[in-house]
């Protein structure tokens, strides 16, 4: 005869069903647990995302690529370009295209923005076809403040340690008195910057000299 089985009784059967209830709330419980730690997780996240100021916009400049001297006739090689907040980057920054050709009005340092006052314009050279301008600083305020655009010069070089004076700049013109302002007043620049027209050789000679020895100017014509 075939076996039968028991159905179980009534206690087990009540026993089992509570086992069961509990196996799946033990089971909902802990994922619950887990889904609010990812809710709490990506809460924070949001929050500190909010809250994390935006980075300021930026503008790109044109900057000194190395140290230039001042009377520098610009290349491509002398510039590059960088990234500077808004807020901060200086007024009328001169682009790559613009300035290179033009003629430094004073030394330039690297990572230094290229404004337009950095820079001597091309139309003061109207007038002196193959001539560059070359901007040198003399220390002498007096003797500068006797200049009119237009006026010859030479310029003359002297070391100081030995007192041995050449000349550097024989019938240059002058072609510009820039005034300086408060800004060199601050720095503590000394003398004015006169910006003469010479050749390309004379420009070399010229500037080395306004870099390293005492210049001083007499009027030729």
């Amino acid at each position: 005869m075939a076996s039968t089985r028991s159905a179980p009784s009534s206690p087990d059967l009540r026993r089992r069903l509570g086992d069961l209830r509990h196996g799946v709330r033990r089971a909902v419980l802990a994922r619950r647990r887990l889904l609010c730690a990812v809710c709490v997780a990506g809460a924070v996240f949001a929050g500190v995302r909010t809250m994390a100021p935006s980075p300021p916009p930026t503008v790109t400049v044109t900057v000194a690529a190395r140290d230039l001297p001042a009377g520098a006739t610009l290349s491509a090689a002398d510039l590059t370009t960088v990234d500077l907040p808004a807020d901060s980057a200086p007024d009328r920054v001169a682009s790559a295209s613009y300035a290179v050709g033009r003629t430094t009005a004073g030394p330039v340092r690297r990572g230094e923005p290229v404004t337009d006052v950095r820079l001597v314009g091309a139309g003061l050279l109207d007038g002196y076809p193959g001539m560059v301008a070359v901007p040198v600083r003399v220390p002498d305020d007096g003797a500068v403040a006797l200049l009119r655009v237009g006026d010859r010069i030479d310029l003359l070089a002297t070391d100081q340690r030995t007192g041995d004076t050449e000349r550097v700049g024989d019938d240059v013109a002058v072609i510009a008195l820039p005034e300086e302002g408060a800004r060199s007043a601050r720095i503590g620049t000394s003398g004015r910057l006169v910006v003469v027209a010479t050749s390309t050789s004379m420009s070399e000679i010229v500037a080395s000299a306004a870099a390293t020895r005492y210049l001083s100017a007499t009027i030729s014509r």
